[in-house]
């Protein structure tokens, strides 16, 4: 292994790309899927499937001790000798390899959060269960290699977990129900068709085991981990800063950071007071807000009204040349798989960029169960009003989500289709939802009805609900972990995050607490409206410069070739300058 530091030091301008692809080629086979297995088989490369994650304390300073060899070597290279391209993937790599290195001797997720170990087993075999890439008897062979090592992971989380903050050991008891009907129920039904009766025998004892090892573990956070858990979830400024640094590229001090935050609060709080005042200038804008709420389908016609928006979306992408459709296959809409219900309205799930058995895309909406309550399904229901219905549409497929995953294999190079960061994936998708309207969609046409005039502020209401959700994580983030703008820099209590997602994220209580749980463990999910801004900070510097030559299909298009990079590198590549991101 010392042989490829000392060429890495020496190395020739001229040989400085063929060294990198090396060595970044190196790290993917030997450290990133070596560790993490089932990104692996998530990104089509099955020859991980049999593999499962290693979290026993002595793997994880393995681990370590490998990233941080990757790190020297990489580092190493020149970046003067690359082009411009493979220049941005090196820094890529770099950032990945550093968040990474944060995450498990900082951060330390595999001695606080109980959490990590129940749910990634759970999500080791959904990637497998998932899509039919094989058939079902290979699949299902994988799942009992995978489901043979479950039991001594739920034994190293006991060994490793020191002192988890209260509310990680919660949030993990509360998901373990789920997880365990997951393996009791829908594993079992993703493969009715796998007829081997020798794979069926060893997988009724393997799963037989681990909802054992799952029930156990469940006990044991109960009456032993729940009592003792007293840590704390926050990050600190400084660990918070170098996390934006390394995932996103984002270097701004925190108070600037939050300035930004407000600053889009404010805005998109004053574009829904004037658009309900021109809905109902008798309301306040909570209650035409409530109004909207109660305006969706019927449960049963809900994956219906979501089939009706892909066909004026691209028609409308097309005609008004948005961006380009590589492909005119639409994603598969269906029902949110039962296990993943809890936690999501709906989401995109696309094959991994070297998928090649099975590429359809999977459009999930969860629908209410058949047990609940009037006011239960009233409730969830209003989460798809007719101006969210269009959000998530065009968040999840057209063009957000599902028209970057057709882009995909136009992405320049291994690192660009395996590292992304979230601020473009999530920041893309909700800079459409804004986007889209301001081009013109679902607008009111000039001889419209009341109704229709009604309808298009409706919708544009729910967008900015949407992006005002966002806003709330942005500054709650920041607020829950730093305390950055407090006296004394005193970080906000949970009951005041959830209280800011209702007054000013005019969200309801419920959604807060949702959200205010997730920020403890995501915690820097400021992300969506930190990549928002970015990208249309990033579309007016171009425009000014190109003055008329501005196009918004090529600006998309171009945008979307430099794969899911952070905005920082994209920027240098389209405006040939380092100008600031936001």
């Amino acid at each position: 292994m010392m042989s490829h530091v000392s060429v890495a030091q020496r190395v020739a301008a001229d040989g400085a790309p063929q060294t990198f692809n090396f060595l970044a080629d190196q790290y993917f086979s030997e450290v990133y899927f070596h560790y993490a297995p089932t990104a692996g088989t998530s990104a089509g490369l099955h020859q991980y499937d049999t593999q499962l994650e290693d979290y026993s304390a002595a793997s994880v300073q393995r681990q370590v001790a490998a990233l941080k060899s990757s790190e020297a070597k990489i580092a190493a290279i020149d970046p003067a000798a690359l082009d411009a391209s493979v220049a941005g993937d090196r820094e890529m790599l770099l950032n990945s390899i550093r968040s990474t290195l944060l995450t498990l001797e900082v951060i330390r997720p595999w001695e606080k959060n109980p959490d990590t170990y129940s749910s990634s087993i759970t999500n080791s075999v959904f990637v497998i269960m998932s899509r039919n890439y094989a058939p079902p008897n290979t699949r299902l062979k994988a799942v009992v290699a995978r489901e043979l090592m479950m039991p001594q992971v739920l034994a190293e989380a006991r060994k490793n977990l020191k002192n988890p903050p209260k509310i990680y050991t919660e949030i993990a008891l509360e998901q373990i129900g789920g997880i365990v009907s997951f393996f009791q129920n829908d594993v079992p039904a993703a493969f009715v068709d796998a007829r081997d009766p020798a794979t069926r025998a060893a997988f009724a004892t393997s799963n037989t085991a681990v909802i054992a090892a799952l029930n156990s573990y469940s006990a044991w956070m109960k009456a032993d981990l729940l009592p003792r858990s007293d840590g704390d979830y926050k990050l600190g400024a400084e660990t918070f800063a170098k996390k934006v640094s390394y995932d996103e590229m984002v270097d701004l001090p925190l108070d600037r950071l939050l300035e930004v935050a407000y600053s889009d609060l404010h805005r998109n709080q004053a574009e829904f007071a004037r658009v309900a005042k021109e809905i109902d200038p008798t309301k306040t804008p909570q209650e035409v807000l409530g109004e909207l709420t109660t305006i969706h389908p019927a449960p049963d016609q809900l994956l219906a009204a979501f089939q009706n928006t892909f066909d004026s979306l691209t028609t409308f992408i097309k005609t008004n040349h948005i961006i380009t459709l590589p492909s005119d296959v639409l994603p598969t809409l269906e029902e949110t798989p039962p296990f993943m219900r809890a936690t999501t309205f709906a989401s995109m799930d696309s094959p991994g960029a070297f998928e090649t058995h099975s590429t359809k895309a999977y459009f999930n909406v969860t629908l209410p169960e058949k047990d609940w309550t009037p006011a239960h399904v009233a409730e969830h229901m209003a989460a798809f009003n007719t101006g969210t219905i269009t959000s998530i549409s065009v968040h999840e497929a057209f063009p957000g989500h599902y028209v970057q995953f057709l882009w995909q294999d136009k992405f320049p190079s291994k690192v660009r289709k395996l590292l992304g960061s979230a601020s473009n994936v999530e920041g893309w998708a909700h800079y459409c939802e804004q986007m889209m309207l301001d081009a013109g969609y679902a607008a009111a046409p000039v001889d419209a009805t009341p109704a229709q005039l009604r309808e298009a502020k409706l919708i544009r209401l729910g967008q900015l609900q949407d992006a005002l959700l966002r806003d709330g994580r942005f500054v709650v983030s920041i607020k829950l972990h730093t305390g950055q703008g407090e006296p004394g820099n005193k970080p906000w209590t949970m009951d005041q995050a959830v209280d800011f997602f209702v007054t000013e994220g005019y969200q309801s209580r419920s959604v807060g607490l949702v959200e205010t749980k997730r920020g403890t463990s995501d915690a820097t999910y400021l992300y969506y409206t930190l990549g928002k801004l970015e990208i249309m900070k990033l579309r007016e510097d171009l425009k000014q410069k190109q003055g008329a030559a501005f196009n918004l299909q090529q600006f998309h298009d171009n945008f979307m070739l430099q794969g899911t990079a952070p905005i920082r590198i994209i920027r240098k590549a389209m405006l040939h300058n380092d100008s600031p991101v936001l």
